[in-house]
């Protein structure tokens, strides 16, 4: 977690790979929780960094289907190449200078 001084000095500069469909399960261990609320999705969101933890403007977000059969360490496995894939697809968007904050959202070009 950043201090809130070190997030001031770069506003909408720095990203996050959550490994979760935020709002959903904020914080750590999303894949743990995930599974023991019984979930059908998990997801990742990639989200510019705010003062609030998991909070900021969300800038790409997939998900993949999950069933009764997961673990959670069978979520996080699968899970890992559903954040590579936001996040890199996240990180194009935003050196191609195409993702615009617009209060607590973003718009993409």
């Amino acid at each position: 977690v950043l201090t809130p001084g070190f997030v001031a000095r770069f506003p909408n500069k720095i990203i996050n790979i959550h490994h979760s469909f935020l709002p959903a399960f904020i914080g750590a261990r999303p894949y743990h929780q995930a599974y023991e609320r019984g979930v059908k999705i998990i997801g990742a969101t990639a989200h510019y960094v705010n003062d609030n933890l998991d909070e900021g403007p969300i800038i790409m977000q997939d998900v993949i289907h999950v069933d009764h059969t997961y673990t959670a360490e069978d979520m996080m496995r699968a899970g890992r190449d559903v954040e590579k894939n936001v996040l890199s697809r996240a990180l194009y968007q935003v050196l191609a200078q195409r993702v615009f904050v617009y209060g607590n959202r973003t718009i993409i070009l």
